[in-house]
């Protein structure tokens, strides 16, 4: 099973048609939350069209799954034709259990201990710092953002898991940043 995951696109419609380019292939799209609005901290990113995100969202031909994020607001719902009601999304695959959050209730290195024992991989946005690290028994992968990166250097970046390998991709070239096989 493939699953691309996408977090914190923040209104851009330019940052989310390329990272679709390089999701596209997926059995899945998760969006780790933050999806239309840009939130009070941060810049307007580069080709904010939150409408016309909302519209090609909707559109898309892949499956999405939406987890909320904190500047995820009731009025998203109203342009989203996907339930964005949820902190959390569960997903079982034949390899491991992960669940993916925003990442604003609690850190990866704060894994409360019922989540690590019921879940592989914890998948988080939120510090739009892509990564993968292991916290015990449990795997943690943060795709970053395509939008507002704040690596350094500044590079948006989404993720991958196929199979058993987890990748974070940079946007443009779709080169894979690190990797983790499991």
């Amino acid at each position: 099973m493939k699953i691309g995951i996408v977090s914190d696109t923040h209104g851009s419609l330019t940052a989310w048609r390329m990272a679709y380019m390089l999701l596209k292939e997926a059995d899945v799209i998760v969006h780790c939350g933050d999806i239309l609005y840009h939130g009070p901290r941060n810049p307007l990113p580069d080709g904010y069209q939150p409408r016309e995100l909302a519209e090609e969202l909707n559109g898309t031909t892949v499956p999405l799954l939406f987890a909320k994020g904190n500047c995820d607001a009731e009025v998203d719902q109203l342009l989203l034709n996907y339930p964005l009601e949820s902190p959390y999304l569960h997903l079982i695959t034949p390899d491991f259990k992960i669940l993916f959050h925003h990442g604003h209730h609690f850190a990866p290195e704060e894994i409360p201990a019922k989540i690590a024992r019921n879940y592989q991989v914890v998948v988080s946005g939120h510090t739009h710092l892509p990564g993968i690290q292991r916290f015990g028994s449990v795997i943690t992968l943060n795709p970053g953002s395509p939008s507002l990166p704040k690596n350094q250097p500044q590079l948006p970046t989404v993720a991958m898991i196929d199979g058993r390998q987890l990748k974070i991709l940079e946007l443009h070239h779709g080169t894979v940043l690190e990797s983790l096989a499991i």
